[in-house]
């Protein structure tokens, strides 16, 4: 048995912006498909076209874990639905050794008028299980996906992460040789992302093919041995997780990151924090930092209604390996922020004389109360951190293990 499961090969893919893609339609789209030619002509408008892949190639070993990474728009997902036959390339092929499970989007697979517990039979006829397969692994996807409840309930009343949650327990438990997943996971709650982490960690363990695509890097960095690279439809790097995670965060990180355009947002809504900054103590803008400089971070939320106290935090973790390595409450200096009125407020957090050692950090913001999240953006801000006189180590026979550097005082006892 070959070694390879995934070999794309030339994969180019070239959509007409405006235009309609081929599909099965009905009478009176084919008509109004017509009349919108029609009218193009007319106006003699040229079709404008993008190349969303162009000439992308690469191959995945049997058990390994790849992330897909890279900005918004650099063909992460068309190739995850050309793998997943859901569109045909331009030019180009892939070829897949193994029975694939995937999950695109949220609901990819189900019929909206048939009930979870039918949806899950037929995805599993879909990946050419019988009947006797799905049965012994019902109970375990059901309570993965925590919709006991609703089982029987058509998918079409179950909110957006419901759906999610029913798909992911689907995709995950039904035993593909290759489980192939977009960034779907940001519509379930935290507690349940862990979970699908931690479930294709498994998968993973369990010597299965992942691809996974997503902007969280510190998930990435946990679970994937290999990563590749897209930047407008072409690959920029394939190489080890931490190498091309750190070229991909040099980069593109500090402008991509901080940029509030492209958060996500997360919690009940109730709050929303509209713009955040890392500065150095005289105010002033920064991404790199040297060891043993005061950061200061400063985000502004705005309140559609008044609370009687918050939790603002700040979590710190690093770039390469997704490790958290600090946490900052307002708790910590006293009680939090009582009766904050509707309405902008600014708050802000100083990380006096900074003792992390040289890498590319990302911090997240949360606004909690009682212990629930209202708000939170993953991964708002990026910065660096670089040797410097606090803390220079240049022998190579002194490497820097740790998360951070302290300061120590020795003698002769």
């Amino acid at each position: 048995m070959s070694d390879i499961a995934i070999r794309a090969t030339g994969l180019s893919k070239l959509y007409e912006i405006g235009a309609h893609q081929k599909t099965y339609g009905t009478l009176r789209e084919s008509m109004m498909n017509a009349l919108t030619s029609f009218g193009r002509r007319r106006r003699r408008v040229e079709p404008t076209t993008i190349w969303a892949l162009k000439d992308v190639s690469f191959e995945v070993e049997r058990g390994e874990v790849l992330g897909v990474i890279g900005a918004n728009g650099a063909g992460k997902s068309t190739v995850l639905k050309i793998l997943s036959r859901i569109t045909e390339p331009t030019s180009g092929q892939a070829q897949l050794y193994g029975r694939v499970g995937s999950l695109l989007e949220v609901g990819t697979g189900f019929h909206s008028e048939l009930s979870g517990r039918e949806n899950v039979y037929l995805n599993g006829a879909i990946l050419g299980m019988r009947k006797a397969e799905i049965d012994r692994k019902f109970d375990e996807i059901v309570a993965f996906s925590e919709t006991e409840r609703f089982i029987d309930t058509p998918v079409k009343h179950y909110s957006s992460g419901m759906q999610m949650r029913l798909a992911f327990a689907v995709a995950a438990h039904l035993e593909p040789e290759i489980l192939i997943i977009d960034e779907v996971l940001a519509v379930g709650d935290l507690s349940f992302q862990n979970k699908c982490l931690g479930k294709m960690q498994d998968v993973a363990g369990e010597g299965r093919t992942v691809l996974f695509v997503s902007h969280n890097m510190g998930a990435v960095a946990n679970l994937c041995t290999s990563a590749l690279w897209l930047a407008d439809g072409q690959v920029v790097m394939r190489g080890s997780v931490q190498d091309t995670i750190a070229a991909y965060m040099q980069r593109v990180g500090g402008p991509v990151q901080n940029d509030p355009s492209r958060w996500k947002h997360h919690g009940s809504g109730d709050a929303r924090i509209i713009d955040a900054r890392v500065l150095d103590v005289q105010g002033e803008g920064r991404t790199a930092f040297g060891m043993g400089e005061t950061l200061v971070v400063e985000f502004d939320a705005e309140f559609s209604r008044s609370f009687p106290s918050l939790v603002m935090s700040v979590h710190v973790k690093r770039v390469d390996t997704g490790l958290a390595v600090l946490d900052m409450l307002s708790t910590d200096g006293g009680s939090g922020f009582e009766q904050l009125p509707v309405g902008k407020h600014r708050f802000v957090v100083e990380m006096p004389h900074c003792p992390l050692y040289p890498g590319t950090y990302t911090a997240s913001l949360y606004i909690t109360v009682g212990g629930r999240i209202v708000e939170y953006v993953e991964d708002a801000l990026t910065f660096s951190m670089s040797e410097s006189g606090y803390a220079k180590r240049t022998s190579p026979f002194y490497p820097q293990f740790g998360v951070f550097h302290l300061p120590s005082g020795w003698r002769r006892a």
